[in-house]
């Protein structure tokens, strides 16, 4: 076991953890930061289409008189009203500020005529309160998240951040009621490392690999919510998982909203663009809880594309050009435009498809995309503990796997990447501060006693399943039972499968590696664990949640109830030892009401409901 210290350790090299490191580094604190993959690797780098700020550039004769109340109010409806309307309002003000910050750190934006940043629209976002589609999104060409990932890296490299990259975070160090730092393991050699610290951040992004098909990495298993959750922090709104519109059919790979902001359409086996009948005023641009639940009611109802469980996304310019001359707007597009403005996209479908997006429409089907839920925090990204905001000291969080709840029941596009920088960097500042007067709490007696003997168990494992056998079964009964349709009787068929399949994990595991160095073997197995944690704390939260909200659209409570359900689910993992000796159970706590202090100021931000 190799100790190091530091005064702020951050778990995660992504867009949330690399702003937090370059602010917590300004401030004058000694920073590391741990990372399972090169940090240019990060998912945030697969972020396409834009990160949404409420700049209101001209673009070319339509005034975009946008302001960040506007963006706050597309942020609560977009989420259902479940969001916390002061982290909103937060993600709202502070993106402006973030954008410029980003362009001044020498991120490439895209430009207008007039040398200003270029903006698109995306779905959900509108001025003056819904009266009609703003141009909000940010971006760099379909690149953008790379682009914010590649600018933060240097700027944390300038800053003298130090970086353990290929370093697997397995464990939470709590003592004296403080976390303390965190355990890893190096790839490289297979030794444990301990990161002793007065501050940790975890910014480890999502679990989406919990379900078959997703627009996730294979790296995006929900470690960082796995171990805190271990450790007796409860795990908030789980059951609200966002599953995106259009990815790739069968592969799950995204096919960005950008693509509908630049003025692609869904059609139907009949040619028809069926989103006028869901949402009439916005269409193919409303929020992506609508848009995927009109995509599996056209596929129900026989109109997917040849029979299959797909429908098309149309970028081709005849097809856009139509559209835009019937609803009046003076903008046509044409193949170079396509091409300097949706580049990757356009590679992905030649790649993986051999379908060419200016010549013919892409094959798309719902993914599994984002995670609302997670580790519940205040605005400062600090971690708290109960429906009473009380703060563990010493731990923060930002980023997917963060619930600062500024999502509420579902995520509008762009809001992912403004969610990074601005909460990265409220954490960044607030860990600044704390490291200066906090003394370092002395680590626990032998603090990586548990872990090394999960992974000893592990390595001795010796039954005659393999590991991606389980994780395939999981995949399928989440895809079936917990997707974008839900009623209790297939939740409670994934909880039952889950357990069965947690069974398996422990008593029939086989692992063939029994060595140390790159056992990609044995991780996976351990990122198994973390998969199963997470799917039944998600199918459990979902089961118990009876109505309809955002993301969570059940058939058997098609109403949402905001008398008794305006509030947050807290799941608490139970268990005598953090991981698998015993059966967890999982105890619910849903007395953490949703703040709703824009609504107190102005009556539009009362739930109310959503019309598109």
């Amino acid at each position: 076991m190799k100790i190091h210290q530091f005064d702020a350790v951050i778990v995660g090299a992504g867009g949330a953890g690399l702003m937090a490191a370059l602010y917590a580094s300004k401030g004058g604190a000694n920073v590391a930061v741990v990372s399972k993959l090169y940090p240019t690797r990060s998912h945030t780098g697969t972020a396409q289409g834009g990160i949404g700020a409420a700049l209101g550039n001209k673009i070319g004769d339509d005034p975009n008189e946008d302001k960040p109340i506007y963006h706050a109010f597309d942020t609560v409806k977009g989420g259902d009203y479940l969001a916390d309307q002061n982290a909103a309002k937060v993600l709202a003000e502070e993106a402006v500020d973030s954008v410029i910050e980003l362009e001044h750190m020498g991120l490439p934006f895209d430009r207008t005529s007039e040398g200003r940043i270029s903006q698109r629209r995306f779905g959900g976002h509108t001025l003056n309160f819904g009266e009609k589609l703003a141009y909000r999104a940010c971006h760099a060409a379909d690149r953008t998240g790379h682009m914010i990932l590649q600018t933060l890296y240097q700027q944390c490299i300038k800053n003298n951040v130090r970086f353990f990259d290929e370093f697997h975070v397995v464990d939470v160090l709590m003592n004296q009621g403080v976390c303390v730092g965190s355990t890893a393991i190096d790839l490289a050699t297979g030794e444990f490392h301990v990161f002793h610290a007065k501050a940790t951040l975890f910014a480890t992004g999502g679990w989406g690999r919990c379900w078959s098909v997703t627009s996730n990495a294979v790296s995006l298993t929900g470690d960082g919510a796995a171990v805190v959750m271990r450790r007796g922090v409860p795990m908030q709104d789980m059951e609200f998982y966002q599953f995106h519109p259009t990815g790739i059919f069968k592969l799950g790979i995204l096919i960005t909203e950008g693509v509908r902001g630049e003025g692609g359409v869904l059609i139907n086996r009949h040619g028809e663009r069926f989103m006028e009948k869901y949402a009439p005023k916005v269409k193919d641009l409303a929020s992506r809880d609508v848009v995927s639940r009109a995509i599996y009611m056209e596929l129900r109802n026989g109109n997917g594309i040849k029979g299959k469980d797909y429908v098309h996304l149309d970028i081709r310019p005849e097809t856009v050009n139509r559209y835009l001359a019937e609803a009046g707007e003076s903008k046509r597009i044409d193949r170079d435009y396509v091409e300097k403005k949706l580049p990757d996209i356009l590679d992905f479908c030649r790649t993986y498809l051999g379908v060419d997006p200016v010549k013919e429409p892409m094959p798309i089907q719902p993914t599994a995309h984002y995670a609302m839920g997670g580790i519940p925090t205040n605005v400062d990204a600090e971690v708290v503990t109960d429906e009473n905001w009380t703060i563990l000291p010493g731990m923060y969080a930002a980023g997917e796997v963060a619930c600062v709840s500024c999502h509420g029941a579902n995520r509008l596009g762009t809001n992912s990447l403004v969610d990074l920088v601005v909460f990265g960097r409220r954490g960044g500042k607030a860990i600044a501060n704390f490291v200066k007067t906090a003394p370092m709490t002395p680590l626990p007696a032998n603090p990586t006693r548990q872990i090394e003997a999960e992974f000893d168990r592990l390595r001795r494992s010796n039954g005659k399943t393999k590991a991606y056998v389980i994780r395939d079964a999981m995949q399928k009964t989440m895809m079936e039972n917990v997707g974008v349709f839900r009623e209790e009787k297939a939740m409670q068929q994934a909880i039952d499968d889950l357990r069965e399949l947690r069974e398996r994990y422990v008593r029939d595991l086989v692992i063939d590696d029994r060595g140390s160095k790159f056992n990609t073997d044995i991780l996976e197995a351990w990122e198994l664990g973390c998969l199963l944690d997470l799917a039944e704390v998600t199918a459990i939260s979902a089961i118990n949640r009876k109505e309809s909200r955002g993301a969570h659209s059940r058939e058997d409570y098609k109403k949402r109830d905001d008398e008794h359900l305006l509030v947050h689910t807290l799941a608490y993992r139970e268990c005598d030892e953090p991981y698998y000796s015993g059966t967890p159970d999982y105890r619910l706590n849903m007395d953490k009401k949703v703040d709703l202090s824009l609504a107190l100021e102005d009556e539009r931000f009362k739930p109310k409901e959503r019309v598109y």
